[in-house]
């Protein structure tokens, strides 16, 4: 899942080393993850209305489904 979540953001922005991809096991079947972005990034991660970051958090959530857990994205600029 992580380097699913960092592949997908790592394309997206302009920046890909200024991307870094955190995770955080809360529960058994719980994983959040913190991503961060350069400040001049963090719109294209969103995208307009917040649609690209629904797709990141469906497909996520997906892959996360496959393995029997729940997945939780956070996205923060730096």
């Amino acid at each position: 899942m992580h380097d699913f979540v960092e592949y997908i953001t790592k394309k997206l922005v302009d920046k890909p080393d200024s991307v870094q991809l955190t995770q955080e096991e809360k529960e058994a079947n719980k994983v959040v993850f913190q991503l961060k972005v350069a400040p001049e990034d963090v719109g294209k991660v969103i995208g307009r209305k917040g649609r690209t970051a629904n797709a990141i958090r469906t497909l996520l959530s997906a892959v996360a489904a496959r393995e029997g857990k729940r997945a939780i994205l956070e996205i923060i600029d730096k």
